[in-house]
């Protein structure tokens, strides 16, 4: 099946250059002139991506997306952008009104991959409605593969999580729903450019506030795709800390719903053991020690008792 994807431009040349562009790329590509125009296009048919012009006669792109969002709250909305326009664009990512911005006139390639990880984002969203189990396994480790150094990561981090839940005695179905937020937990990264994700350097501060939006992203398609506030939890508050100094909302303590806070040890713990572009993994005692030192600030202190007990009976850190 090929998806739609909608261009909305008052340039015809813009137009001209984006179907000639996309030639061959296995989507169906409409275009329209104006807002209104683009509209029409969904009466009639589903549109998994939109990607618009911000500056434009009668309706500006921010409106666009904005009635779009609640006529089509599936459709995935990229603004085209001049710098002029950057930071207007940039406040309605951080709103969440629109998953990525390409500016104009846009670098080789640039717009490709937005699109591209625009229909991967709608493709994640149809699927998790699903809400099947083989579904959501295999979409974690497609997510994965934007960053091929955390292959299996979400599979322990569940495995650990798990353990953890157990230790606290939690009944079988919220057990389940912790299994699928350790999965997604990070599917938010799929908003986020490879070139970031995989950097062999420290990220710029803007970089950095980038990779930050990843738990609101997430959370957004874990909502859409109905899934249980268990799971939203986790994708949304799993970088949270304790002591306030997390992110997104800065939430403290008890405040920080358990399910987030239970797989966000089990996150540090996995994180810190493994191999990343920026540095080498942990051993297993610098992990211990990194652990402790992060216990009641970063990380809740009963939580991470549990996981030590754990690690103490086992003899093996790497596997529970």
């Amino acid at each position: 099946m090929q998806e739609a994807v909608l261009f909305v431009d008052d340039d015809k040349a813009v137009l001209g250059h984006i179907e000639n562009l996309f030639q061959n790329k296995g989507l169906k590509i409409l275009t329209a002139g104006s807002p209104r125009e683009a509209l029409k296009f969904f009466a009639g048919q589903e549109i998994a991506v939109l990607v618009s012009d911000n500056v434009m006669p009668e309706m500006s792109g921010l409106e666009l997306l904005a009635r779009i969002g609640k006529i089509s709250p599936d459709t995935v909305k990229i603004m085209m952008t001049a710098y002029a326009d950057l930071p207007t664009t940039l406040a309605a990512i951080n709103k969440g009104e629109v998953f990525r911005f390409v500016t104009k006139p846009w670098p080789k390639g640039e717009m490709i991959k937005a699109v591209k990880d625009g229909i991967r984002r709608f493709r994640l969203l149809q699927s998790m409605k699903k809400e099947d189990e083989f579904v959501l396994h295999s979409l974690a480790q497609t997510i994965e593969l934007k960053d091929p150094r955390t292959r299996g990561h979400c599979d322990r981090v569940a495995a650990y999580a798990l353990q953890i839940a157990g230790g606290l005695g939690l009944p079988e179905e919220i057990k389940k729903d912790i299994k699928y937020g350790s999965w997604l937990h990070d599917c938010g990264k799929i908003g986020v450019p490879e070139t970031i994700l995989n950097a062999n350097r420290s990220l710029t501060g803007e970089e950095f506030e980038l990779v930050k939006m990843h738990p609101v992203w997430g959370a957004d398609v874990v909502r859409k795709a109905n899934l249980s506030a268990i799971v939203q939890n986790i994708v949304l508050y799993h970088h949270e800390r304790c002591d306030g100094s997390g992110y997104p909302s800065g939430l403290k303590g008890n405040n920080i719903p358990l399910e987030a806070r239970i797989v966000a040890v089990a996150d540090v713990y996995d994180a810190l053991l493994s191999e990343r572009p920026y540095r080498k993994g942990c051993s297993q005692e610098e992990t211990i020690g990194i652990i402790r030192e992060m216990t009641g600030n970063g990380l809740d202190s009963a939580i991470v008792g549990i996981l030590l007990s754990l690690l103490e009976k086992t003899g093996d850190l790497k596997t529970f």
